[in-house]
């Protein structure tokens, strides 16, 4: 009999990259299953230097996040830079291991059983601390690992859809509620294989579409274009539903708008607003909850702000803070720090300095780091009038310890 398994962070990795055994990973790799054995063990031995790049190409992770401890001394290897556009290519190259045996240990029940927690962790995302959400969601996505391996037919092509809406879930909160981009990554790379274990087109879209967020929050539009391309590529053998492909056109024109082409990203959300309106025979996925036309305005308004159109933007983000539904506060917070800079850009700081710390009320109930980053903006903004009354006391609100000890953490 093999030995206990505990190392889950390679375990899982195997089993979302598509090698169900320990055997078939030790064959991939040219190595005995007694070497994967050790690796999956409490306590696994740092590979051989041969090996190193093999695991992190093969399982698209660093070692570290494989759960390997490098000794003492040895400098860390580079994780490997693997697109996730181009790794589609390789997840749907999974295919190629070899099928999994006729024997089902789970009953067909277990995929809808599966997908329930799922979904309920979908819904807890609008309420509930993404560091609280983030290790359940993550947790979970371990158990879907495992399922797979002990699932068949349309059982397993259900468990590894909502696999992938985990993974998703998990690199959402790592990139908008966390900030951990490299992390984002990883995560979304794994809902992109388990997408194509599942063949769901639709959520293999998603999934890259959010990869573009990527690059190009550092500027890297090429990056970002890359991915979009491959985005609408997998929407096209859909049936994609118009708000899934408006909601394209709002990803590409954020991209756009972080890389200083405003005039672009402005075309790209007036044609997704004709989408919208033309609507479309194809329902959209039930996923799909972080999208909708007041979601869309809130994008332009955020466009028009960076283009310097002040007073389109502040009547665009109003009329969504009036249309935007009870339940969405961790967007409610991104809008008024739109709205904060829009004012601050006016030079009107007693408005911004309001606007910013009703950001912050809300904050204190639902954490949003993008809507914190949003105030920080503002607050640089208001340099220029940073002894007057109003702003000295956005500072009292924005440097109490709590902000002021997660700032320095990140």
């Amino acid at each position: 009999m093999s030995q206990p398994t505990s190392n889950v962070r390679l375990r899982s990795a195997r089993h979302a990259a598509g090698y169900r055994s320990q055997q078939e990973l030790a064959t991939a790799l040219g190595v005995g299953v007694r070497q994967v054995r050790r690796w999956e063990s409490d306590t696994p031995p740092w590979p051989h230097p041969d090996l190193q790049q093999a695991l992190t190409e093969l399982l698209g992770q660093d070692l570290e996040s494989l759960g390997f401890t490098p000794p003492v001394g040895r400098d860390r290897p580079e994780a490997p830079r693997r697109s996730p556009v181009g790794v589609s290519v390789a997840a749907a190259g999974l295919a190629t291991v070899p099928a999994q045996s006729a024997t089902t240990k789970q009953p067909a029940t277990v995929a809808a059983d599966f997908g329930a927690v799922t979904r309920s962790h979908r819904r807890l995302y609008w309420s509930v601390a993404p560091a609280t959400l983030h290790p359940a969601a993550v947790a979970h996505a371990a158990l879907g690992c495992a399922l797979l391996t002990e699932t068949s037919g349309q059982t397993r092509r259900t468990v590894a859809a909502a696999l992938a809406e985990s993974y998703l879930l998990a690199g959402r909160i790592e990139f908008f509620d966390l900030r951990t981009a490299d992390q984002a990554g990883r995560t979304l790379l794994l809902a992109l294989q388990a997408a194509s274990q599942a063949d769901d087109s639709l959520l293999g879209s998603a999934i890259l579409a959010h990869t573009a967020f990527i690059p190009a929050w550092v500027g890297d539009r090429d990056g970002a274009v890359e991915r979009i391309v491959a985005a609408r590529t997998y929407a096209r053998r859909g049936p994609a539903s118009a708000g899934l492909l408006a909601w394209l056109d709002a990803v590409e024109a954020e991209c756009e708008t972080r890389c200083g082409n405003t005039r672009t990203a402005l075309h790209l959300i007036g044609h997704a607003e004709d989408v919208l309106a033309a609507g479309s025979e194809h329902p959209a996925p039930e996923w799909l909850d972080w999208f909708s036309p007041v979601r869309l305005a809130a994008f332009k308004g955020n466009t028009q702000l960076k283009a310097g159109h002040l007073p389109q933007a502040r009547t665009t983000l109003q009329g969504v803070l009036n249309d935007m539904p009870a339940a969405e506060d961790k967007q409610r917070t991104v809008v008024h720090g739109d709205l904060a800079a829009v004012e601050a850009a006016a030079g009107n700081p007693e408005a911004a300095c309001e606007h910013a710390r009703q950001a912050l009320d809300q904050l204190a109930i639902t954490w949003y780091a993008t809507g914190m980053d949003r105030v920080r903006e503002v607050r640089r903004a208001l340099a220029p009038h940073q002894h007057e009354k109003c702003v000295r006391d956005l500072d009292e609100r924005l440097y109490g310890w709590s902000t002021t000890v997660s700032a320095l953490a990140r």
